[in-house]
């Protein structure tokens, strides 16, 4: 049977943070019980079995554990399944914990991103160093499987002294993931109307991006896409759905979906999805060109012989530019697989902007 995935939106925050462009309704402290309905109305409409759920927002940790236990049971998740909730560090007890964890909750996972205090306060974050390492402790207690955290690099007044920090926080609290992704200021955002003092150039970005794949791997942590590293067998299952392009569901405002092919979304209007009045609509095909995309993501790379299964193919200019890209040291390419190495990855888009 092939895989499938289930993303579920929980577009609720207590606040909004000053890079985030994520649909959300910042200044709630729980999510209201309509809001639940409205999804259990929309999994009562899907036959099909996941062996990946993902609670992703806004905040699902602001979900009550009775919350999640009734949409883990209306999405009636496969023996197994990879059960994946996001959590702000100071958005959980112990309580909430254990409650998630009793739901099948199998992933929990927490936007760190900085063991430096006043960088926290910079990015909007309402938690503290404190908070995070209290969280993740109350998570191994939990008996969560599968801890996962998230750092952010090339942040204002960065430094590599700031990342080894995140680092020492998350792998001590026991995470067995990290996702670790440079800062991008997104139009729209606070930091976009008033950016902030210090930011790195590009160059030095890609700096600390390289350093950050080193140091992930000297710990332990495996790159396996461009932002993702996990100890060996703890890699995302839910997220490699995307980027191998399986079918997944999006349910929520502003959630995205590729079924049989074809790549849908939810209007970005929580009040009409409540209300039961918005509709998925249609927003293309999964092509030759989303494969491309999506698989040079990926430390496997791109196999040509399924490339071409997809439509795709390289012509000769394409395939003399990836010659110079491998003498380079931007990729890896033996006329079958293209991989991307991390300083390719640096430079993705560039790469990819002569490839399509």
């Amino acid at each position: 049977m092939d895989s499938f995935g289930i993303y579920l939106h929980i577009p609720y925050c207590k606040s909004k943070c000053r890079y985030c462009d994520f649909y959300s309704a910042p200044g709630t402290r729980a999510v209201p019980q309509a809001y639940v309905d409205a999804l259990l109305r929309e999994l009562k409409k899907n036959a099909r079995r996941p062996d990946t759920l993902y609670f992703g927002g806004g905040t699902p940790a602001l979900l009550s554990p009775a919350q999640v236990s009734s949409l883990v049971q209306a999405a009636a998740p496969l023996p197994g399944a990879e059960i994946t909730l996001e959590a702000n560090p100071d958005t959980v007890t112990r309580e909430s914990l254990l409650g998630f964890r009793e739901a099948g909750v199998t992933r929990i996972s927490f936007g760190v991103q900085s063991a430096d205090d006043a960088q926290l306060r910079r990015l909007g974050r309402t938690h503290t160093v404190a908070d995070a390492a209290e969280a993740l402790r109350m998570a191994r207690e939990a008996g969560f499987p599968e801890i996962c955290g998230d750092i952010m690099l090339a942040l204002p007044h960065y430094t590599n002294a700031e990342f080894d920090a995140t680092l020492d926080l998350l792998q001590q609290g026991g995470c067995t993931h990290i996702s670790a992704y440079l800062l991008k200021i997104e139009p729209g955002t606070a930091f976009a109307k008033f950016p902030p003092e210090g930011l790195p150039d590009a160059d030095d970005a890609a700096d600390f991006y390289l350093y950050a794949v080193r140091r992930l791997a000297e710990a332990g942590y495996r790159q396996y896409e461009i932002s993702n590293f996990a100890r060996p067998g703890h890699e995302g299952r839910h997220n490699l759905l995307y980027w191998n392009c399986r079918d997944y569901w999006g349910v929520g405002p502003a959630a995205h979906s590729c079924l049989d092919g074809v790549r849908r979304f939810w209007p970005d209007d929580v009040h009409s999805f409540i209300a039961g009045s918005a509709v998925e609509e249609k927003e293309g095909v999964c092509d030759a060109e989303d494969f491309l995309l999506m698989q040079l993501r990926l430390n496997r790379g791109l196999d040509l012989e399924e490339y071409a299964r997809w439509g795709g193919h390289f012509t000769k200019p394409q395939l003399d530019f990836l010659r110079h890209c491998v003498a380079a040291g931007y990729a890896l390419f033996d006329e079958k697989r293209l991989q991307l190495t991390p300083a390719g990855m640096v430079v993705q888009n560039a790469i990819l902007e002569a490839l399509l």
